[in-house]
């Protein structure tokens, strides 16, 4: 370990300067030699690093989500060259060369954060051996070897010597209870990132070198942390705690507020955004703006957490636009089904269609009720006219008409006959001579 962090060494300067301004300030509240004033300067060392790496952990995520787009992709090369473990591994290379993605990008934040911790791993080992590093000099490295956290040395080890945690004040058994306490909450910090990201932000019915990735990491990572924590001294335990700590949270927060799409964080994150958006009628927040367009932008290739959203929305009357907000919907309300295909129902605002009345006898007999607009003189019915013709008709024609309405089973005497009132009838006008 101490050849690695040799090689490191050119940055052990800036990592000590840093250390130093933190511990000014705290020791101007705690005292210069406490452990509190050490310690949180280390903690502050690591948020500060942390911060800096925000830029790369969100390249991490977009190569995190880009790796499961590609999940179906890799999942039919590993079926179609099942037997040719070669030829499966050239496409897959094939396949990140074309899609611009790179496995080795989720692990961008730990090896970019990797040069600082060998360097501070370096500038702790100085103070325990008794040797200036950097900016530290010798009051600076007799306070820095007076402060103890928790009754443990902070340059002190587990597999060190009762003599030589005796020269640094305290005794074996205090640094061995902490350190083990520390590799305990550090392993178990580890597990617990690993597994929430495998069991909720990730599709593990998909099987892929990418997948079986992850789960070797989740089990491999503890157990190297249990392994190499024995021989860190007491402050490079703080520095990897902390960091854990704040991988933990950060993952959380970015699990709970942009799940990986397609996982069971992104069905409980939908689920309580739709209750959220029914309720208040709008999408409030930028990043729920950017979600939504994501999903309307999908159009027929949304999961199926996806679809539930948009339907649930539609429910409730509401459409999501391509911009990412909502809007209320009128007419027609279109679900979307798991195969891709759309129905169509009625809105819930539609208002419902009511049924015509039903009509008496004598509106049936009388030709039905008047149309909406329609004058008393267009609802009379035609009946035949009582009065003389002021015109003379022609005989044959009215002739050849008379026997028309003669003949029996005649449509037109049909349909006179059932328009025709019950109850004696007026005579008909005697024909013209």
């Amino acid at each position: 370990m101490d050849t690695i962090a040799s090689l490191f060494s050119f940055i052990t300067w800036p990592v000590s300067w840093v250390i130093v301004q933190f511990h000014k300030v705290y020791g101007a509240i705690f005292g210069p030699d406490t452990g509190w004033a050490w310690g949180l300067s280390i903690v502050s060392l690591v948020v500060l690093i942390r911060i800096c790496l925000i830029p790369l952990f969100v390249k991490q995520i977009k190569a995190t989500r880009a790796m499961q787009t590609l999940q179906p992709e890799m999942k039919k090369i590993q079926e179609r060259y099942k037997n040719d473990k070669q030829r499966q591994s050239e496409e897959m290379m094939k396949l990140y060369k074309e899609s611009g993605t790179n496995p080795l990008s989720s692990c961008l934040p730990i090896l970019a954060q990797s040069p600082f911790f060998f360097a501070l791993y370096h500038v702790l080992n100085a103070i325990a051996t008794g040797k200036t590093i950097g900016v530290i000099n010798e009051s600076l490295l007799a306070s820095a070897r007076q402060a103890h956290i928790v009754g443990a040395p902070l340059a002190a080890k587990f597999t060190d010597s009762a003599d030589k945690v005796a020269a640094l004040g305290a005794s074996l058994t205090d640094v061995r209870v902490v350190t083990a306490v520390m590799i305990v909450m550090m392993s178990a910090s580890q597990f617990y990132t690993q597994r929430q990201l495998m069991t909720k932000n990730v599709d593990t019915t998909v099987k892929t070198p990418f997948m079986q990735q992850q789960k070797m990491l989740m089990y491999v990572f503890p157990v190297m942390f249990a392994v190499f924590g024995i021989n860190f001294p007491v402050g490079v335990l703080v520095y990897w705690l902390t960091t854990n700590v704040w991988t933990m949270g950060q993952q959380m927060y970015v699990i709970h507020n942009n799940p990986t799409p397609g996982s069971k964080a992104q069905a409980a994150y939908l689920e309580r955004l739709t209750k959220h958006v029914t309720s208040h009628g709008k999408v409030r927040r930028r990043s729920e703006k950017a979600i939504v367009k994501a999903i309307v932008a999908k159009g027929r290739d949304r999961n199926e957490f996806e679809r539930k959203f948009i339907n649930g929305l539609s429910k409730a009357g509401l459409v999501a636009q391509s911009d990412g907000t909502v809007v209320k919907g009128e007419g027609a309300v279109v679900v979307e089904t798991e195969d891709g295909t759309t129905t169509t129902t009625a809105a819930a605002a539609t208002p419902r269609r009511q049924q015509p009345k039903r009509q008496s006898k004598a509106q049936r007999q009388s030709g039905g009720p008047k149309a909406a607009g329609a004058t008393d003189a267009e609802q009379v019915p035609q009946t035949t006219s009582l009065s003389k013709s002021d015109e003379p008709q022609d005989a044959p024609s009215a002739a050849a008409e008379k026997g028309a309405a003669a003949k029996p089973g005649n449509g037109a005497r049909s349909r006179a006959q059932s328009g025709q009132r019950k109850g004696p009838q007026r005579p008909k006008s005697p024909s013209k001579k």
